[in-house]
């Protein structure tokens, strides 16, 4: 009797831990901002907010400064099931959803109200679907800002200053080209490489936004900034499909909620950390420069070719830009 009593603890301890198992587990977000940056601490956010509201059955680690990666390593360590949540700029998103290619032409959007409106609205809800075909599921957007040119010795107020530089570009086609159309020389390549290229002259410049510029010390190597503001490219917070098909309706429901949250959460550090940062950099004795409307059009006008090779997303291109 005591050998029986004794085999049934030992299974019903089992059963006991095979059940925690189940209800209790610990997902991993990827992330290659540093700690403390607006879309980091957004992460972060939206794991406090999901294993609070599942009572701490789904737990998320965020792992920041690429610890996991490269984005491109990183989504496709999240197609594959191996990392279950990511936050990857947009841009390099287009080498698999095709779709979200759009979301990086260059001045496609006119504000950062006219591009909320998209991205919150029926457009953006359908990129997010449209990430499924990739094994995918887009949670929510964050904001990136605008991204402009920075350089090692001269300014780019106008298409033909590029003439002969070598531009560090994402790895996304729509960047190559941009750039190219522009009359530059595209060099895709990491962004943890970026300031030692800068540095090492491997670059003449690159492009992004003034919270990375300044988070990175880009601005120690290339103290030129020109607003020609090309292009808003959003991040995107997205998670292994087969991860999302296996929570319930309501820890779906959950997650949606907790993106939302977190979206807007990320949209007000950015606004507060741009203004930091900004402030830091002319302390700091960078030279800003500003195109004027005239020359803003030039740049419009060189990158037209560009939309030409997204013709296929027509539809989409002219809804965005129909949004007031």
């Amino acid at each position: 009797m005591q050998k029986k009593v004794r085999i049934i603890l030992i299974f019903a301890l089992m059963l006991s831990v095979a059940s925690l198992s189940v209800l209790a587990v610990t997902w991993r977000l990827a992330e290659d901002q540093p700690a403390g940056y607006p879309t980091t601490m957004a992460d972060q956010f939206f794991a406090n907010i999901v294993r609070e509201m599942t009572n701490g059955k789904i737990n998320i680690k965020v792992y920041y400064g690429g610890q996991l990666g490269s984005e491109t390593q990183t989504v496709q360590q999240t197609m594959a099931g191996i990392i279950q949540l990511n936050r990857v700029n947009a841009a390099p998103m287009a080498s698999f959803v095709p779709e979200l290619g759009v979301l990086s032409l260059p001045y496609i959007f006119s504000s950062s109200e006219q591009e909320w409106k998209v991205l919150y609205g029926p457009v953006g809800k359908k990129l997010l679907e449209d990430m499924k075909s990739a094994g995918l599921m887009g949670l929510t957007y964050f904001d990136s800002g605008q991204r402009s040119f920075f350089t090692r010795k001269t300014p780019i107020l106008k298409p033909s200053d590029l003439k002969g530089l070598k531009v560090r570009v994402q790895k996304a086609p729509v960047f190559v080209e941009m750039v190219k159309d522009m009359g530059g020389s595209p060099v895709p390549m990491a962004y943890g490489e970026v300031f030692t290229a800068l540095q090492t002259g491997v670059i003449d410049g690159a492009e992004n936004n003034i919270p990375s510029y300044y988070t990175m010390s880009f601005y120690q190597v290339a103290p030129y900034y020109s607003y020609d503001g090309h292009s808003r490219v959003p991040e995107i917070l997205f998670m292994n499909l087969n991860a999302w098909n296996s929570l319930t309706p309501e820890e779906k429901e959950i997650f949606k909620t907790a993106a939302m949250a977190a979206s807007l959460y990320e949209r007000q550090l950015w606004n507060e950390k741009v203004q930091q940062d900004l402030a830091k950099l002319k302390k700091a004795g960078v030279h800003f420069y500003y195109p004027t409307p005239e020359d803003i059009a030039l740049f419009q006008k060189a990158v037209e070719p560009v939309y030409a090779k997204y013709s296929q997303f027509k539809d989409i291109i002219n809804e965005i830009r129909n949004t007031k």
